[in-house]
């Protein structure tokens, strides 16, 4: 069945009019999902306590726990969701619209980066969100990876935003594990559902390069340790993260 399901999206990326079918079928997917689901949420009065206030922050999520990501954020609050300029991006950007979650195209890249995909643009954009008192929310280990492991580009737009980042993961009881880069979770109808928050992540505006890094390293231990108590909690394998490479930029495919 994972077999299936990963050829099926290598299908729906070649076509265009398969890539709008499939968007909105990914979209009644993920609604199903919820609905039939029994969802658990851990320390969710960290975000919640930033709703009330109507304060934005820097959502960071692992690429291969996204699927779930649109069904959870409350309405109430404005999301922009970083998105590659990958032909993945449109599906993404497509099927999250259905649940009211906005998307920013391009990839979170570090100011004066030579590979600019949208980088200077996007990273523009999600200030003036985060100024507007809107959230964003960005895949540290996307468009390519490797799998979670954080680049610093999530860390840029919390330091000059100076707004803070928050971990967040899920997992559930039933589920395909993709054989993709990402080791992508695809949950199945009628689960049991765990959505795990961590604390925030404060970037100071005057970091340095070592605080810029270490400020990454707290953002992957803070969504490893989140996914990892997810995985535990569903009583499911976890999936291991890939070995640490050279920094880089980050954005979600």
């Amino acid at each position: 069945m994972s077999r299936v399901l990963h050829d099926t999206w290598r299908r729906i990326r070649k076509s265009t009019t398969v890539r709008r079918a499939g968007c909105w079928v990914v979209a009644q997917y993920m609604g199903f999902v919820w609905a039939t689901g029994r969802w658990e949420v851990q320390h969710g009065e960290i975000p919640t306590a930033f709703w009330d206030r109507g304060e934005p922050f820097v959502l960071a999520f692992w690429h291969g726990r996204l699927l779930m990501l649109p069904c959870m954020w409350p309405r109430r609050a404005r999301m922009n969701i970083l998105v590659s300029m990958h032909p993945d991006g449109e599906i993404i950007s497509n099927a999250i619209s259905y649940f009211g979650l906005a998307s920013i195209r391009g990839s979170a890249a570090k100011p004066g980066s030579t590979k600019n995909k949208g980088g200077v643009a996007a990273l523009r954009s999600m200030l003036k969100a985060l100024q507007a008192r809107e959230s964003v929310g960005i895949s540290p280990d996307g468009p390519r990876g490797p799998r979670m492991r954080a680049t610093e580009g999530i860390v840029t737009v919390a330091r000059m935003s100076g707004q803070p980042i928050i971990p967040c993961s899920y997992s559930v009881r039933s589920r395909f594990v993709l054989r993709t880069w990402d080791r992508f979770v695809v949950p199945l109808p009628f689960t049991r559902g765990v959505i795990v928050w961590g604390e925030p992540i404060y970037v100071p505006r005057d970091a340095d390069a070592n605080g810029v890094n270490a400020a990454r390293l707290a953002v992957e231990a803070g969504l490893n340790a989140a996914t990892d108590a997810a995985d535990a909690a569903m009583g499911v394998d976890r999936v291991e993260a890939a070995p640490a490479p050279d920094t880089s930029s980050g954005a979600v495919a």
